[in-house]
């Protein structure tokens, strides 16, 4: 395994590099859902490459940025130990070089849920993962659908600007208790983190309805936002909707739809989706 803090040792390699060329981006604190994005890519790729950067760009708040979890000798080892090809992990100044003033601006449904409760937050996104697939010129690079409207976002984002890759996106992977992986999971306390749980059984049990036959759009969202809020630790539930599944507009009662989350319990916030279908 290779490992490179600069984007000219990265150009060496990938200049090398045998294809097709799997890109797994990540901020680190890696954990299962990240595995099981490095093993799809390490299943169909010749070579794998995994980025940690923590993006300041994307957060919302210096204090979240500087909370992020951060564990580099820790995600070096496990990434040794999955084999992958080379990894990339750079410092500001290799990602943000004095002068630097040029970002991606995301509009439409950038704008709502995550964009809105985050002003700014896809932007950054957009930027990072732009500068990532310039650099590492993959064939294919792997998202999870946990981060379902970031993978819209991306998937708008490489059509709009004809980069040359393809968007493999891996299942939602989960605890014993339903709660979905990440890396902010380890910020709960031990009695938040059973709260947490509540997420996805609002979501879960919302879905059940919808599949038992009621598609009305108000009385799903209203079920699920009671079962949510009936956990007393969370303290603000910043949206709950109902997109469709294919174009994250707004669902019109027809046809899949993809039902999203998010919840803060103190200082931490989870997000979280299922398909209805």
């Amino acid at each position: 395994m290779q490992v490179y803090s600069l984007k000219s040792g990265l150009a060496a390699f990938i200049s090398q590099a045998r294809r097709p060329i799997g890109l797994v981006p990540t901020m680190g604190a890696l954990h299962k859902g990240h595995l099981s994005l490095i093993r799809q890519a390490m299943v169909d790729c010749e070579t794998v490459v995994v980025t940690i950067f923590v993006n300041s760009t994307q957060f919302s708040s210096s204090q979240d940025y500087d909370n992020y979890p951060r564990a580099v000798e820790d995600d070096l080892a496990i990434l040794k130990n999955e084999k992958v090809s080379a990894v990339y992990v750079p410092d500001d100044s290799d990602i943000y070089p004095l002068g630097f003033v040029t970002s991606i601006n995301m509009k439409g449904f950038a704008q709502a849920l995550e964009g809105e409760a985050r002003p700014g937050h896809f932007d950054g996104v957009a930027t990072i993962v732009t500068k990532l697939l310039n650099r590492s010129m993959p064939d294919q690079m792997y998202l999870g659908q946990k981060d379902a409207q970031q993978v819209a976002v991306i998937r708008r984002l490489v059509s709009d600007l004809d980069i040359p890759v393809r968007i493999v996106v891996c299942p939602t992977i989960r605890e014993d208790d339903g709660l979905a992986f990440s890396s902010r999971n380890v910020q709960l306390g031990a009695s938040q983190r059973q709260a947490a749980t509540i997420l996805y059984k609002a979501l879960a049990a919302t879905r059940d309805r919808y599949r038992a036959g009621n598609h009305n759009y108000h009385e799903l969202i209203d079920g699920c936002r009671r079962i949510i809020e009936s956990e007393k630790l969370i303290d603000k539930t910043d949206y709950i909707e109902i997109v469709d599944a294919e174009n994250f507009t707004k669902w019109d009662e027809k046809g899949p739809c993809l039902l999203l989350a998010a919840v803060k319990l103190g200082d931490i916030r989870l997000i979280d989706n299922v398909l209805m279908d």
